[in-house]
């Protein structure tokens, strides 16, 4: 008798269960930061509000968040989205993480953004309220020598200039990436704005369109980890480094677009000068919280200001801080901060714009 071919692993992961239940797919930051963690557990059925979801826990001593005798850090479930990888009514849950009494573990920086969040100041800017648009850049590398994908080995290609939103096997390097991110984040209920080639070779961005409040950060995270997802996949590692390649080649950044509802009025580019200006006043604070490495890309070269020096102009990308050309004809809209590094965590970025410019 022959016997029976394995179905392949794909077949596997595709199979279409007969049953109520839900895989949930658990997502955390680690210890330093920028580690994306996760892992699934199975539910009764399919859930649509994050309260209605159980706390789980985690060996935080696993993750640099705990000591070994006391390691058990509580998972709070956050924010939902649908599940690219499973399909279904199956979810990707962000958590943040608290101490087994319910106090935020120290490198719980989303607990602390809901504080200003939901600050009587910043909250009178609803129903439009705080918008926040990140545009994430991240660098593609070849998995055993970790060199940007398309670079010869051990070598450089060409100068940049031709890259850019670039077409074409010789210029655009990891475009299957790309774009099953970009569509992956779409089926998630992700609001990711748009996706394209950056400056150096085998560096990408995608961005979360303007996003409210503390939606922002839980938007970026969810599709961090997807991207980590799919370049696991692929065998690719995604990196987040604000330098990945030292010498005459951009670095990678996270600008983030902010804007109120008063901004977004008449008069509205009177108060972001005004914002601009708290946000020179507390220009050391904003970069030792902006990311860590920063120091290596904002050196005033590569659409960079120098990191030692404040500034603000209009279409400049050489400032700290860049309004646009629609805003100032239109005397309202919004201004992007540009000093914030591709490996930001986006809670304690998009906090701190609106406590420095909105709570003074």
């Amino acid at each position: 008798m022959e016997t029976e071919r394995m179905s392949p692993l794909s077949d596997l992961l595709n199979l279409n269960l007969d049953t109520k239940q839900i895989i949930a797919e658990y997502i955390w930051i680690g210890g330093s930061g920028m580690d994306i963690r996760s892992k699934g557990r199975t539910l009764p059925g399919p859930v649509s509000d994050p309260s209605k979801l159980p706390k789980w826990n985690y060996d935080g001593s696993s993750t640099n968040q705990a000591a070994g005798d006391d390691s058990e850090v509580i998972l709070y479930p956050q924010a939902i989205f649908k599940d690219p990888f499973r399909k279904g009514n199956n979810i990707l849950v962000m958590c943040d993480a608290y101490t087994p009494k319910g106090d935020p573990i120290p490198t719980n920086n989303r607990h602390k953004a809901v504080k200003i969040f939901d600050h009587p100041n910043v909250k009178a800017e609803e129903p439009c309220s705080v918008r926040f648009g990140i545009e994430q850049e991240y660098t593609l590398l070849k998995k055993d020598v970790k060199w940007p994908l398309g670079w010869p080995l051990g070598g450089f290609p060409g100068p940049q200039g031709p890259y850019y939103c670039a077409v074409g096997a010789d210029k655009a390097f990891g475009r299957d990436i790309v774009d099953g991110h970009y569509k992956a984040c779409l089926y998630a209920g992700l609001s990711i704005g748009g996706a394209n080639g950056e400056v150096m070779p085998g560096q990408w961005e995608f961005q979360i369109s303007p996003t409210v409040g503390i939606g922002a950060g839980d938007q970026l995270w969810v599709a961090r980890y997807i991207l980590e997802r799919i370049t696991e996949i692929c065998g690719v590692i995604v990196s987040f480094d604000p330098k990945p390649i030292e010498g005459d080649w951009n670095g990678a950044a996270a600008h983030t677009n902010f804007s109120t509802k008063s901004m977004r009025k008449e008069g509205g580019l009177d108060l972001i000068k005004k914002a601009i200006g708290k946000l020179e006043v507390k220009h050391k604070q904003h970069i030792a919280a902006y990311g860590e490495g920063n120091e290596r890309r904002l050196t005033g070269k590569h659409e960079t200001a120098d990191i030692n020096k404040f500034s603000w102009g209009v279409a400049d990308r050489g400032a700290s801080v860049r309004v646009g050309r629609d805003t100032e004809k239109e005397g309202k809209g919004y201004f992007e901060d540009r000093r914030p590094s591709s490996n930001m965590d986006p809670y304690l970025v998009t906090s701190m714009i609106a406590e420095t410019t909105i709570l003074g």
